[in-house]
């Protein structure tokens, strides 16, 4: 976590463009970790039963707790549409391949049977499209999770105590950990003083 920072606006569509050339897959769960701020292992325990009920996309996903860090308490987030965009394309795909079940892992390894990626293969999908995309600084799985608090922390007109809710953090201290401090932001404050 310390050290990944999290990517501007710009740099997400870049990303986005980038792996929308490339797998459905992985644009799905660029997005939905984008858009949900689940760390990268709770994304891939994802199963399409735990996304797609009675044919539909749910309007909320569900981690349960034993797939959660520290496995205190699963954690539930709103579905954001493009995430949601997103996933709908990657499930067709997956139906026309006849992989489509409620048990199927949703990040699926090409790799096997039913296995989802490994964190190391999320980790090397996300750094070639970082670097395709020419993108610098410490990036990484977590830069989706980091990006995710800070845009929800400026949503919430930066009300720590939301987005510590929204994180799923315990302590507020976490929280705080997660959100970047803009040099340009303090600079501004100081000059105005």
């Amino acid at each position: 976590m310390r050290g990944c920072r999290p990517l501007a606006d710009m740099e997400v569509r870049n990303v986005v463009e980038r792996l929308t050339g490339a797998s459905k897959r992985d644009t799905a769960l660029f997005l939905l970790g984008i858009k949900s701020g689940f760390r990268i292992s709770e994304l891939l325990s994802l199963k399409v039963g735990d996304l797609l009920q009675a044919g539909r996309m749910v309007e909320r996903v569900t981690v349960a707790r034993r797939n959660m860090k520290k496995r205190v308490e699963g954690r539930t987030v709103l579905l954001h549409p493009e995430a949601k965009e997103a996933l709908a394309e990657w499930f067709q795909e997956l139906a026309a391949e006849e992989k489509l079940t409620a048990e199927t892992f949703v990040f699926l390894s090409r790799k096997g049977d039913n296995r989802p990626v490994t964190r190391v293969h999320a980790w090397r999908v996300l750094h070639q499209a970082f670097t395709d995309t020419d993108l610098g600084g410490k990036l990484g799985t977590h830069s989706m999770r980091k990006t995710f608090a800070n845009k929800v922390y400026d949503a919430l007109g930066h009300d720590l105590i939301k987005t510590q809710r929204a994180l799923g953090h315990r302590n507020i201290n976490s929280t705080a950990c997660y959100l970047s401090f803009r040099e340009e932001d303090i600079d501004r404050a100081i000059l105005a003083i």
